[in-house]
């Protein structure tokens, strides 16, 4: 009977050993070759270009430091520590900032054995190790579906180094997720064929503590595939094991919640997730490219994240989108396709398809986030992997017809290259829509040169006894070649931008020794991004997408865009001394630009590391009164443009606190409302300096402040507004009001004051018990199956 390459009990078909180990080890080789070269350009220090230079380099310098107390000091009010990150944008709680980039991360905690100043040197190892793993899980889950095992191991390469996974080392971080996945697919088949329990649980929780936000997408390809498995008959289920499954199901996500629930009610309060779309929108894409872009992403090697090599239209950059098999792209997959009916691995790549082309269906992977993303194709793309095995190791297969099926599909394109194009403005007519040729050609090189080795090997070698063994080879030589090119075309063409990148950070080091003494935050001009996390300091420019929400409300309502950064235009003076930015920091090479826009304010104070550093003269130390307030609803009838000025004058309540909190303050007279030039900002920081807190002390759970006050009344402070912090005032808790949307004050009585606001993150009270139970549960569960598999092993009876 033929073979259809369904699921099975693993066999090794007489070889001598399991090849879990050598997998690892191939891709972990492979991996370290292609970075190589680049390890040595840079010294050790890898950089590439956008997020992985702004924001991945940074984060896991910063985080190993913070997770071992370097940075602020404890709180001499509380025994919470590391809670709270003054580094991140105008600061914000750790847990959220940062499970979404590294938090719950394996790589990342594994990385804490090292000093944090080798991290940034760290960086290629641990993306290294990330492909190592990617490559085991897959392995582990594809043997179930070959007869040769070698067809396991040459399966885990196309996955460990498809397109979506070169892609995705721009944001780093991403590759975990590709890592970790397939070890809960395996244990899902581990349930469904082979009724061995425990393990999918355990893999649940790691996925969803690793990143609850590919987490979502992951629980909705599961059900995908049970659903596509079990209307193909692939398994039997019972009562009984679907009971188990939905308890392992819910034991896991119990198991891995510590971050989830603080960060679903974090992002409940993030604008960026509640903007659906409606009527066509949820059904079809606004621009034709958009569907252009999405077929040829599943059949050509990928783009740069940064570049597109023909798209003008559509939502197409760091969008992920690629689902591209190394050496064969879609061949092999198209060669099962045709082979086989009524197939389970069919039904799940055709809903995904679908799912691609459906905004709502697509958005469906994110919990419905109006931004396009193409961020789960690693899924699909491991069961494409299954498929090109399958077809390979089925000698009945064609693989040829479908390999030249796709080479003519690649050439298409060729179409984007030639086509005839009229200038508007001159009428002169140009042949091309191409927007980056240079690495167009090199793509479409890469994809019929990779298809033409492909077709070599299949027809010279297919009867060979080493077929796969060619094959895989063959897939490993054109991953590294590919992933150098791919690599290099994002490095090089930032290479000016980000030439002193290294010199910057490393500069920053010890600059962070050579500030002033003092907690404030600091401004930075035209330098790299994330400055403010080498020197430790809250600075108003930020690159992350997951700071405090507030700040996302609080920016916008002063005209100030905030999406995936903080960055306020210096002209935005009075911003500067709101929130007590006390020193901005640039290079040599841009002190001219600087002092030709900077305000009168900005007087020069010295050169250092490297630096040139300038001190805000209407600075303000943080904490501070008032003696006007406005109320929300008149506040947003002012200007945009001049609300930072009218914020050093008056405090903007909620109109509910107003009717509390407005007897301590006077109503801003209309007279007041109007005469918001920089003469008078200056005046209003003297008069808010003068009332200002005499101790201000940042620590790794929030902050401590001094003030003595007149009279009763509001003491401001700009830290963004948080469910997570509980107020203290000379030790009794006190509440927090929300300020000028999106910032916070608290009440204080005349005379001296002790202040002290303590952060633990929303949900941390609910989720900390929910895990460690979960844990305790399924240890006890783990615990019963081992002792039954014994139990049944001990009465077994003896083989003769």
């Amino acid at each position: 009977m033929e073979w259809s390459g369904t699921a099975r009990q693993p066999q090794l078909l007489g070889q001598k050993k399991d090849k879990f180990w050598r997998t690892v080890a191939l891709c972990a080789l492979t991996a370290a070759l292609f970075f190589l070269p680049f390890y040595i350009i840079d010294g050790g220090f890898f950089h590439y270009a956008g997020d992985f230079n702004s924001q991945q380099i940074s984060f896991y310098r910063y985080m190993n430091g913070f997770f071992k107390g370097a940075g602020y000091p404890d709180s001499a009010f509380t025994s919470v520590r590391n809670t709270f990150s003054w580094a991140t944008d105008l600061g914000s709680g750790v847990m959220n900032a940062y499970s979404f980039y590294l938090y719950g991360s394996p790589f990342f905690y594994f990385s804490l054995i090292f000093p944090q100043k080798w991290l940034p040197y760290l960086m290629v190892p641990l993306l290294v190790l990330k492909f190592a793993v990617a490559g085991g899980g897959a392995y582990l889950y594809l043997r179930r579906y070959v007869k040769n095992i070698d067809y396991a191991v040459l399966g885990a390469c196309l996955y460990t180094f498809s397109g979506f996974a070169v892609y995705n080392i721009f944001f780093n971080h991403f590759v975990d997720v590709v890592a970790l996945f397939p070890y809960l697919l395996w244990s899902l088949d581990e349930v469904l064929y082979e009724n061995k329990h425990s393990w999918f649980a355990f893999w649940v929780a790691v996925n969803l503590f690793n990143n609850y936000f590919f987490f979502i997408g992951q629980v909705v390809f599961l059900a995908i595939y049970f659903v596509c498995k079990l209307s193909t008959g692939d398994f039997r289920l019972t009562v009984k094991k679907f009971g188990l499954l939905a308890f392992e199901s819910l034991l896991g996500v119990a198991m891995g919640s510590l971050l989830l629930v603080p960060a679903i009610l974090s992002l409940l309060q993030n604008p960026r997730t509640v903007d659906l779309s409606s009527g066509w929108g949820f059904l079809t894409y606004s621009k034709v490219q958009q569907y252009l872009a999405i077929l040829v992403s599943w059949i050509m090697p990928p783009d740069s994240p940064y570049l597109t090599s023909i798209w003008s239209e559509g939502v197409i950059k760091w969008t992920s989108m690629s689902a591209y098999l190394p050496l064969c792209s879609l061949a092999g997959a198209v060669a099962y396709w045709r082979a086989r009916r009524g197939d389970s691995k069919k039904r799940i790549v055709a809903t995904c398809a679908v799912f691609a082309l459906v905004p709502i269906l697509n958005s469906a992977f994110y919990a419905l986030n109006s931004s396009y993303y193409a961020r789960w194709y690693y899924m699909p793309v491991l069961i494409l992997a299954a498929m090109t095995v399958n077809a390979l190791e089925d000698h009945n297969t064609d693989l040829d017809s479908p390999a030249g099926g796709i080479s003519w599909l690649m050439i298409a394109t060729l179409a984007f290259a030639v086509v005839p194009v009229q200038d508007g403005d001159t009428g002169s007519w140009s042949f091309g829509v191409l927007k980056n040729p240079g690495q167009y050609c090199a793509v479409l090189g890469f994809g019929l040169l990779g298809l033409l080795v492909y077709r070599y090997i299949c027809g010279k070698w297919r009867a060979d006894s080493r077929f796969a063994q060619r094959m895989t080879a063959a897939v490993l030589a054109f991953a590294f070649l590919f992933s150098v090119v791919h690599i290099g075309i994002g490095k090089f063409g930032q290479w000016y931008t980000d030439s002193d990148l290294v010199e910057q950070d490393t500069n920053a080091l010890l600059l962070k020794n050579d500030l002033p003494e003092g907690d404030c935050r600091i401004d930075t001009y035209k330098i790299h991004d994330n400055i403010g996390m080498w020197l430790d300091k809250s600075c108003l420019q930020y690159f992350g997408s997951t700071a405090a929400p507030s700040i996302l409300s609080f920016y916008p309502a002063l005209g100030v865009k905030r999406d995936v950064r903080s960055e306020p235009e210096l002209s935005n003076y009075a911003l500067r001394g709101l929130l007590s930015v006390e020193y901005l920091i640039t290079t040599p090479e841009k002190q001219g630009a600087f002092e030709a826009e900077a305000d009168d304010g900005w007087v020069y104070d010295s050169a250092k590391d490297g630096y040139v550093l300038y001190r805000n003269t209407n600075y303000v130390p943080m904490g501070f009164t008032y003696d006007y307030y406005l109320t929300e609803n008149e506040y947003e009838d002012t200007v945009k443009s001049t609300r930072s000025n009218l914020l050093m004058r008056a405090l903007v309540l909620p109109d509910e606190a107003a009717e509390t909190y407005g007897k301590y303050l006077t109503h801003l007279p209309d007279d007041k409302l109007n005469d918001l030039y920089y003469e008078e900002y200056v005046q209003d920081c003297a008069d808010r300096r003068a009332t200002a807190a005499s101790v201000f002390q940042m620590n790794n759970s929030g902050f401590h402040a001094e003030i003595t006050l007149g009279k009763e009344n509001l003491v401001f402070f700009s830290v963004p507004y948080d469910d997570g912090f509980t107020a203290y005032v000379n030790g009794q808790e006190t509440e927090i009001v929300e300020v000028d949307e999106g910032l916070m004050a608290v009440l204080c009585p005349a005379g001296e004051n002790t202040i002290d606001f303590v952060y633990q993150p929303d949900g941390i009270r609910l989720s900390r018990p929910l895990t460690f139970g979960g844990i305790g549960v399924w240890l006890v569960y783990t615990a019963y199956f081992v002792w039954r598999k014994r139990r049944k092993n001990d009465f077994a009876p003896e083989k003769k």
